[in-house]
C-alpha cells in the first residue's frame, strides 16, 4: 500500500513538471510550430496572430446572428438557415481560439 502511494506521489510530479514545461515552452512561442517551411531563405517562423483571430471571428459571430434574426423576421427561412450555420461555425471557432490563447499560446 505504501509503495503505491509513493509511486502516485511519483507520476503526479512528473505530470505537475511535464505541464510546466509545456506552459514555459508556449510562454516563449514554438518556433516553426505552425509553418514546416519557416526558417527556409532566412524567413522567419510563423506566429499565429490569436487576439485578431478571436476579434475577427467574435464580430463574424455577431454578424451572423443578427442576420439570422432578420432573415428569420423577414420570412426567409433559407438565408436564416445559411447565417445560423456560419454562426455555429464562428461560435466554435471562437472557442477553439479561447482554447488555445488559455493554453499559453503566443498571439
Amino acid at each position: 500500500m505504501g509503495v503505491g502511494v509513493h509511486l502516485r506521489g511519483y507520476i503526479d510530479d512528473v505530470d505537475a513538471r511535464r505541464r510546466a514545461d509545456d506552459r514555459q515552452r508556449f510562454e516563449q512561442g514554438l518556433d516553426d510550430y505552425h509553418d514546416p517551411t519557416a526558417g527556409i531563405g532566412g524567413a522567419p517562423p510563423a506566429r499565429s496572430a490569436l487576439t485578431l483571430r478571436l476579434l475577427l471571428a467574435g464580430f463574424g459571430l455577431v454578424v451572423f446572428v443578427v442576420a439570422t434574426i432578420l432573415f428569420w423576421i423577414a420570412d426567409a427561412p433559407g438565408g436564416a438557415l445559411v447565417c445560423a450555420v456560419l454562426a455555429v461555425v464562428a461560435a466554435v471557432n471562437v472557442g477553439w481560439v479561447a482554447r488555445r490563447k488559455r493554453r499559453g499560446e503566443p498571439g
